[in-house]
Order: C-alpha cells, then structure tokens, then sequence
C-alpha cells in the first residue's frame, strides 16, 4: 500500500509538472506576442473572426449586402470582442485598423478595435483574380511602417498566406514585420 501511494503521488506530481510544463510551453509566444507590439513597428494580420459554417461566400454574393455574405457566428462576434479586450487590458496602441471590404472583416474591427477604415487591397481574392497585385500592394505600403506605431489588417486566410507563407485560424493574430519580399512572422495568438 504505501509503494502504490508513493506511486500515486510521483504520478499526480509528474502529470501536474507535465501540465505545467506544456501550459508554460505554449505562454512564451503569448508573452512574446505583447511584448513585440508594445515595441511597435509591427504589422499585425488578423484573420476574421469565426463565421458561420461555410466555405467562401454563397453564389452572387454583394460585398454592400452583407445579407448575402458568410458572416460572423455568434461565437465569432464575442471572438472579436475578446480581441480587442485584450489589446485594451496589454495597453497594445493601433495608428490604424483597416479591413477588407467583406462584411465579416468589417464586423470583426468593429467590434475588437471601434474603428475601421475598409482597404481594397486586403479584400479577398479566394476563388478570383488579384492575388499578386494585391500582396504587392500591400508589401509596397507596409515596407516602411515603424515604431512605434502598429497596423492592424483583418483580412481573409487567402491574403495572409499570401503575405507570410503561413496558415491561420479564424480570428488568429499574426504580428509581423517586414522582410525581403514577404511579412515574417514573429509572434502569433489566437483568441
């Protein structure tokens, strides 16, 4: 009996320590995330938030009418709202918030930061034409951003691998930085 207690204890000791360990594995980028924007000069990409289920939009979809759009889930909604608490709670400042036309881009500044201004670059060219001309562009007005000011883009996954190489969920946050012909990821966060 005292071996198996002795058992149990190193047991429950060790899955703590492991829960412990891989909790405090996944904080450093978290940690690093805020710390990077509080220096400033960084680009952050934000993929909208959750949506309804679906992929792309439905057929003959209108960018003014967001009735005939995918647009953000009850759940995507608070996503946002958690987004922009926590830049509030980090003292993380944005010089600006621009989204993509698509009205669950929209929403989701909306909603995380109280401000947006739309910026056709960053609108979604899944299924369609644009995608070199926009990256371009979009690299092109970001290649000087400095501290200590922050950009934020929400915009749609197509973009941001386009921008990075790199995949992200709804309502991920990719802080980044300029580099030779793309955005280098530095940090990220999901929310």
């Amino acid at each position: 009996m005292p071996h198996d207690l002795l058992s149990r204890r190193q047991f429950t000791a060790g899955t703590a320590l492991a829960l412990s360990s891989g909790l405090s594995l996944a904080q450093p980028g978290a940690a690093g995330f805020w710390t990077l924007l509080r220096e400033g000069g960084c680009v952050v990409l934000m993929r909208h938030a959750q949506t309804e289920s679906g992929i792309g939009d439905p057929p003959n979809f209108q960018l003014g009418e967001c009735n005939t759009q995918r647009n953000l889930s009850e759940a995507g909604r608070e996503q946002a709202r958690r987004v922009g608490a926590a830049f509030i709670r980090e003292r993380v400042q944005l010089a600006q918030v621009r989204s993509s036309a698509w009205c669950r881009c929209v929403d989701t500044a909306m909603l995380a930061f109280k401000e947006n201004t739309v910026w056709p670059p960053i609108n979604s060219f899944f299924g369609g034409e644009g995608r070199d001309s926009q990256t371009r562009e979009v690299l092109a007005a970001v290649q000087g951003w400095k501290a200590p000011r922050n950009l934020m883009l929400v915009t749609h996954q197509v973009n941001i691998t386009a921008l990075t190489g790199e995949y992200l969920a709804m309502g991920e946050v990719f802080v980044t930085r300029p580099d030779v012909g793309r955005l280098r990821v530095l940090a990220r966060q999901t929310f």
